[in-house]
């Protein structure tokens, strides 16, 4: 029997890898700025074509390579970092491993200029799918230039895969930022098909975040410094006010390097509590200085997780810190002391004798009156359903009347002197009749007369159905409503918008600007007129009609949430994704007090609707509790 163990090829081999370490263009990108960064470049520049599909170049003025040192750097596991097992545990540098270049090699056509300082002459090497096509000796400044051409061309699998130019853009940019925020002293330039994105001059952390995100960004700071046993930690955290509802501005650096921590994000949201609005995620730009042998980068082939020794002292450690900046620079809510039935101390006088405070008393007042007036009628804040006293004497006739022959008591001659009580009180006071109410924690309702809709905890709409009671969620109908509005507009082509009278100004980063601009033809279809004044802003000329009460930045800010990480490619998709979020952010919220005939005209479009049964993400608007389910709760 021949053997059926066998070694795989190098190539095959360096294709695997490339699968863990090569994800996309990004990720060719972030191995070569980190390699340029341990080579002691100063200056980086990164240019892209197709977003890194057709080509990447990594320019650098590092310390460059030899002819021999040119060549290893794309066998597998070669590195200047590690010389024995113990290194691992004391790492200061990005990379490491040595599976960065012959990763790259394996899955594309990659050509390298380099040359030293004291080297008359560089060297020039084409690699091709691992296999060295050429090398010879070239003249080229000191440093290094890689060419990474057509990436994925032998692994037609892979390159399928790969998403549409924006959002390998987007990608692109988020590698791009997280190496020149980890190190400002160095200048790099990020250049996609001619265009120049990011020109970013070498300095400090703060110019290097305001010169990334913009002069908005710099008013919106607040420094954070705290150095303990186990860690110093430094940078910068968001205003509460300036907090966004896309992700995108949170960065956690652990000795320069760039990672992600589920858990240590955790304790910034925890510091933040009750001073950000709901569902709003501060910006941070936090870097953490540990001793390299309490934490471990070596777990995953990005690089991006780190493990460390006792992540709650850390946690607490964070939590503390930014509650310390926060509270410093007067961002925590200052303590307001409630003074009402605060004890009065008697004050002195200038004769010596104690004035005691006069109290007077109304042997007259009656607090259940005056809850009367402010529930009883009309539709108070904190009113309910309400029935007046006829009504509710009538309701005690029919309950008697049903259930006579049961055994029950006869309610019919309370309910009359209930009602004749009533009436005196009513003859007394020359008033209207008081209504009785019941409190269930939702508006107030009348139910004589025509109206039939019941409002519950200002969130659900209840009606009485031939089968039972119809639950609706206000909110989603609305949303539904909003919805098919909107997919009617854009099948007619045309939308009907409000002119603003103070067009508002809206400020993004070079990612945030690459969604709009992508998304500004379906913006306008929809009624959202924006002209681009210069690069990272926008002024907003219209809005859509029915939208008045959400602000244009309001609306933006929730399509880019659901844009950043979504992955759309056709228009149709593309124009319902952004007619479903402005639909979300643009239906009623929860809490809103809704009259009779509002709730009426809310039902009525809802059943006008083609799907009334479903909001447009899919989750349930009706629900209906039959009179089976109803009678088994009073048995």
């Amino acid at each position: 029997m021949s053997n059926v163990i066998q070694l795989l090829p190098d190539s095959v081999a360096n294709q695997i890898a490339a699968g863990e370490v090569i994800q996309r263009p990004a990720s060719v990108i972030k191995e070569l700025m980190e390699n340029a960064i341990d080579a002691g470049a100063t200056n980086i520049q990164v240019i892209t074509k197709d977003a890194g599909k057709s080509l990447i170049q990594v320019i650098d003025n590092g310390c460059g390579m030899n002819e021999t040192d040119a060549r290893m750097a794309f066998e597998r596991h070669a590195t200047s970092k590690i010389r024995e097992a113990n290194d691992l545990f004391a790492l200061q540098t990005m990379g490491f491993r040595g599976e960065a270049l012959a990763s790259i090699a394996a899955v594309a056509q990659v050509e390298l200029k380099t040359r030293r300082e004291e080297d008359d002459l560089g060297v020039q090497i084409a690699i091709s799918g691992s296999e060295v096509e050429s090398q010879e000796p070239v003249q080229c400044p000191v440093g290094s230039q890689f060419s990474i051409k057509n990436l994925f061309f032998n692994v037609p699998a892979r390159r399928r895969f790969l998403k549409k130019t924006s959002t390998e853009l987007r990608h692109i940019i988020n590698e791009f930022q997280r190496v020149a925020l980890a190190n400002p002293q160095v200048a790099v330039t990020l250049v996609h098909n001619d265009v120049p994105m990011f020109k970013l001059p070498a300095g400090n952390i703060k110019q290097r975040i305001v010169s990334m995100n913009g002069k908005q960004m710099g008013s919106n700071l607040i420094p954070i410094d705290t150095d303990t046993v186990m860690v110093k930690i430094s940078g910068f955290i968001g205003k509460p006010e300036s907090a966004k509802k896309t992700m995108g501005d949170q960065f956690f650096f652990v000795n320069n390097r760039f990672m992600k921590h589920p858990y240590l994000h955790r304790s910034v949201m925890d510091a933040y509590d009750n001073i950000l609005h709901p569902e709003t995620v501060p910006a941070y730009f936090i870097f953490l200085e540990v001793d390299p042998q309490i934490i471990d980068v070596n777990i995953h082939p990005t690089k991006t997780e780190i493990k460390f020794e006792d992540e709650r002292a850390f946690w607490q450690i964070l939590n503390a810190a930014i509650r310390e900046s926060l509270g410093k620079y007067n961002m925590m809510p200052s303590i307001d002391f409630d003074t009402t039935d605060q004890i009065q101390i008697p004050v002195s006088q200038k004769s010596g004798e104690l004035v005691e405070p006069t109290v007077e008393i109304n042997p007259f007042y009656n607090p259940f009156e005056e809850e009367k007036r402010n529930t009883g009628s009309g539709y108070g804040t904190g009113g309910t359903a309400t029935f007046s006293s006829k009504v509710s004497a009538q309701g005690w006739e029919n309950l008697y009347s049903e259930n006579e022959g049961n055994g029950l008591p006869d309610f019919s001659e309370l309910a009359n002197t209930e009602m004749a009580k009533q009436e005196q009180a009513a003859d007394t006071t020359n008033q209207e009749p008081v209504q009785q109410t019941f409190l269930s924690g939702g508006a107030s309702e009348e139910t004589s007369g025509s109206h039939r809709f019941f409002q519950l905890k200002n969130r659900y709409i209840l009606t009485s159905v031939k089968s039972g009671l119809m639950i609706i969620d206000q909110k989603r109908a609305h949303e539904r409503i909003i919805f098919e509005g909107f997919v009617r507009t854009l099948q007619r082509g045309a939308s009907l918008s409000q002119k603003c009278l103070f067009p508002e100004e809206l400020h993004f980063g070079p990612e945030e600007m690459g969604m709009v601009s992508e998304l500004q033809p379906d913006l306008m279809t929809l009624g959202l007129e924006l002209e681009q004044v210069n690069d990272g802003c926008f002024r907003v000329l219209s809005t859509p009609a029915g939208l008045e009460n959400v602000s244009a930045s309001q609306l933006i800010d929730g399509i880019l949430t659901d844009f950043r990480d979504g992955e759309v490619d056709l228009q149709k998709e593309v124009t319902e994704q952004v007619a479903t979020s402005m639909a979300q952010r643009g239906a009623i919220q929860y809490g809103k007090v809704l009259s009779p005939p509002e709730m009426g005209e809310l039902f009525d479009q809802l059943f006008a609707c083609m799907v009334p049964n479903f909001s447009p993400s899919g989750k349930t608007i009706i629900s209906i509790m039959d009179m089976e389910e109803m009678q088994k709760r009073f048995m």
